[in-house]
């Protein structure tokens, strides 16, 4: 289910969902709401290497994209999983 705003390439609005992620309490590219089932992506935290669809790795500077969590009307729902991230 979720929202249904991450296209099959894994982007948000142009944004892709994978890299270095800085999370901001204002100004966000992206809105996220982190949930427990049917998410629109399964987000992995990494400390390195975060090319691949759903690998985050958090950063203060230098970051790929900008998110802010919210509670609601988020753009994009998260599921945090230990293996196997990327789309559901």
């Amino acid at each position: 289910m979720g929202t249904g705003n991450v296209s099959d390439q894994c982007t948000f609005n142009g944004i892709k969902l994978a890299g270095k992620v800085k999370v901001v309490d204002s100004f966000p590219d992206v809105r996220v709401k982190a949930v427990s089932s049917f998410p629109d992506v399964k987000v992995k935290k990494v400390s390195s290497f975060a090319d691949d669809c759903g690998e985050w790795q958090f950063v203060d500077s230098f970051a790929d994209f900008k998110i802010q969590y919210v509670d609601s009307f988020p753009d994009v729902e998260v599921a945090w999983v230990d293996s196997f991230p990327g789309l559901p």
